[in-house]
């Protein structure tokens, strides 16, 4: 059985989607003759707790080393803005004199992101670690991308076959540009996402768009293996008695659907049925741009906000809902992003609308599970469209979705995927 070091920064409990990614992986790697050794921060800065997340761990082996932080100290200046520029959530929007200042910080101080100082301390303890425990392949996962900086080092160190998996992108992320930074930081951004490329013995990527952008870069083989939903939970739909449209996860001012807003104000002027019917339910971050927007389209009192909840209760949710909603930038470069709530959205067998930029990844997942609805925000007319007939089914009873082929996506296919990689090593 081949033995493979996991380089992540995030772990339980960390909550969010980035921990869950590497957290199934490992818990399934030895179904496919791979046996997964995790080596993560011992005191890290999580942006978001959940505790639940702990008891999906499985018995492996996990090494855990210090790391100094600079956002423990940051904490003191703004807890807020810490907590968020931590997460990548960057607005570009009219940011504070205080904002702009730490972004300029983490931006041209911290390359290529602010765990950088974990790097060297863990080249020089995992060097010694892998030569004594027969370790056979690297795999590290970013973002924070400096984890990347650390299989650069033991790759150049060891020869050590090595796997760099890119969650996101690392200076086409939607927020790059956003961190205020200069020339020369940013030719040095650029400089080691291409030694990681060039280095790495084998890229892996969550979409078709990321994949197309880095062949451009390296000639190393890159695969695609998008992220994926869980089986075998056994969750109970209690269903939604309102026409109840819900988005699960952060929804910041960047990502505010304004066209969908409007529509829905149209719509309840129209028909008071659906004014009365209608519930929009948030669950996450949410911005205070996105709950004025609207109340200004007159929703606020059809607005159900449910604040973060656990991952457990956030599936819940997203089984009991008529339907649901993943919301995107309107960028060219968040054609890319694939949100892992997708995934565990098609498994929920609600309808999904979807709005973001034309030509997204997301578009062509939806199309090919026949799951839901792509529109740009440019598609006014056709979205109100849509909606209408969404509501003409909820009342018919008849509101649902058979999606097909989602089977690719479970955590469990695509990890055999993964271990295809690992064993061509």
């Amino acid at each position: 059985m081949k033995r493979a070091l996991i380089i992540a920064y995030y772990w339980p409990p960390a909550g969010g989607p980035g921990v869950q990614r590497w957290l199934y992986f490992v818990k399934y790697l030895r179904d496919f003759g791979v046996e997964p050794v995790v080596y993560i921060p011992e005191n890290p800065t999580y942006p978001i707790i959940d505790e639940g997340m702990l008891e999906k761990v499985p018995d492996v082996e996990i090494i855990k080393k210090p790391i100094r932080e600079p956002y423990k100290i940051a904490k003191i200046l703004s807890r807020k803005k810490t907590k968020q520029i931590s997460r990548g959530i960057i607005s570009e929007k009219d940011p504070s004199s205080l904002e702009r200042m730490m972004l300029y910080v983490r931006g041209n101080y911290f390359i290529p992101d602010a765990r950088v100082g974990w790097v060297k301390p863990s080249i020089a303890f995992l060097q010694k670690y892998i030569s004594e425990n027969k370790i056979n392949c690297l795999i590290t996962t970013g973002p924070p991308h400096s984890m990347h900086l650390i299989g650069l080092g033991l790759k150049k160190l060891s020869g050590i076959s090595w796997i760099a998996d890119f969650r996101d992108p690392w200076t086409s992320i939607h927020y790059h540009n956003a961190m205020r930074l200069t020339k020369a930081s940013a030719a040095k951004h650029k400089k080691l996402e291409q030694e990681v490329l060039q280095e790495a013995d084998h890229i892996i990527v969550t979409s078709r768009s990321t994949k197309k952008e880095f062949s451009a870069i390296t000639d190393k083989p890159i695969t695609v293996i998008t992220n994926g939903y869980e089986i075998g939970e056994t969750i109970v739909p209690k269903p939604d008695t309102k026409f109840t449209l819900s988005h699960i996860g952060s929804l910041l001012s960047d990502r505010n659907p304004e066209v969908l807003w409007e529509v829905l104000e149209t719509l309840c002027n129209e028909q008071a049925d659906f004014r009365k019917q209608l519930v929009i339910s948030l669950t996450g971050v949410v911005s205070e741009e996105v709950m004025d927007s609207i109340r200004k389209h007159g929703l606020g009192d059809n607005l159900r906000y449910n604040g973060y909840v656990s991952h457990s209760e956030a599936k819940q949710l997203q089984h009991n809902t008529q339907l649901l909603l993943l919301l995107e930038m309107d960028k060219e470069e968040t054609k890319a992003i694939i949100p892992g709530k997708l995934f565990e959205y098609l498994v929920s067998g609600r309808p999904i609308l979807a709005i973001g930029p034309q030509g997204s990844d997301i578009e062509a997942i939806l199309a090919e599970t026949g799951s839901g609805t792509f529109f740009s925000p440019s598609e006014k007319e056709a979205l109100q469209n849509q909606l209408v007939e969404y509501y003409k089914a909820y009342q018919g009873g008849t509101l649902n979705v058979d999606p097909t082929g989602i089977e690719r996506y479970s955590r469990k296919a695509l990890t055999g995927k993964l271990s295809e990689v690992i064993h061509a090593l």
